[in-house]
């Protein structure tokens, strides 16, 4: 396990179906997807990064820099489940989770049963729990389902799961300079994708942990898990949930580093890599251990990886 387990954990070394490291990072990109649910980001230059006091040094946050973007659009919100039960219809798709026979479920979240039968958990973050079984269909193993759930976003979805959905609908998953300038919203280096309080005036902006953690979630924002993905006020570019709720899968392969002296206009990461960036969040973040809501914050994750808090949205070009 890696060591950012404690927010996404990482598939053990040699059982999944990682990309190789020599694999090209060519960015494709496509117009033909249809613009229903999307919304226009302009083009242009932006802020990119941040050097926040409360951030991870060795995420590779830094520096600030100028970027450029072409414009395109973007999901107002994640991929739900619903929308990825449409394309698994379609397309009669299995997921990396299924093919695995099991994902990575937060303890609190299973029965008694199933958690006495668990025989991993990540060291470090035993929180996370290998649960034979759970996938998108039954994101907490044996006995769940998403009958309640369809408007909230598919988890339990690898890089490669969230790389073929968009190759069905025509469109691409966003780099990580496109995501973070649609999760701006337009503010100039703002903290959070509303301003620099998380919770202006008391007032709730996303879906995070509340009350001591692991142990006890006290959804004072009104959910314990997952929300709708279309939650919470939007953002200035009229996107959802940028920020907490669930980890979003990015085009780009994750380095500390390669953004310091890498392209300024349209950057698609480097060339190579073992993991691919995740941005925003999700709902076990909590400023005592992962304060990784942040627009500037960053991790990455292996491509066959698969967690109950991570999902995607998908971008075209404009």
């Amino acid at each position: 396990m890696n060591g950012d387990s404690c927010c996404t954990p990482t598939r053990a070394p040699g059982i999944g179906t990682l990309i190789p490291a020599a694999l090209t990072n060519d960015l494709v990109r496509t117009t033909r997807g249809a613009l229903k649910g999307l919304q226009p980001i302009p083009g242009g230059e932006f802020l990119m990064g941040a050097n926040d006091a409360d951030g991870w040094p060795n995420d590779g946050e830094g520096p600030v820099r100028a970027i450029t973007l072409q414009p395109f659009h973007i999901d107002a919100g994640c991929v739900t489940n619903e929308q990825f039960n449409d394309f698994v219809n379609a397309t009669g798709y299995k997921t990396e989770a299924e093919r695995f026979g099991w994902s990575f479920v937060f303890c609190l979240f299973l029965s008694r049963g199933l958690l006495a039968r668990v025989t991993q958990r990540v060291a470090g973050s035993e929180w996370w729990c290998r649960v034979e079984g759970a996938h998108w269909r039954h994101p907490e193993g044996e006995g769940s389902n998403i009958k309640k759930r369809w408007s909230h976003p598919v988890v339990h979805v690898s890089w490669n799961d969230a790389q073929a959905y968009c190759n069905w609908t025509g469109k691409r998953l966003p780099t990580e300079a496109e995501w973070e300038c649609a999760a701006r919203g337009g503010l100039v280096q703002k903290r959070f994708p509303w301003g620099d309080e998380l919770t202006p005036r008391g007032r709730h902006m996303c879906n995070i942990w509340q009350g001591p953690f692991p142990n006890h979630d006290t959804a004072e924002d009104g959910y314990s898990g997952t929300a709708p993905a279309k939650s919470f006020p939007a953002n200035g570019f009229g996107l959802y949930n940028m920020a907490g709720n669930v980890w979003e899968w990015c085009h780009d392969w994750f380095s500390r580093d390669f953004h310091v002296t890498g392209l300024r206009i349209d950057p698609a990461g480097p060339p190579t890599g073992e993991r691919k960036v995740v941005r925003g969040g999700s709902y076990l973040c909590h400023h005592s251990y992962c304060n990784r809501y942040r627009v500037g914050a960053r991790i990455g994750n292996t491509p066959d990886s698969s967690t109950g808090n991570t999902g995607f949205r998908c971008v075209r070009d404009a």
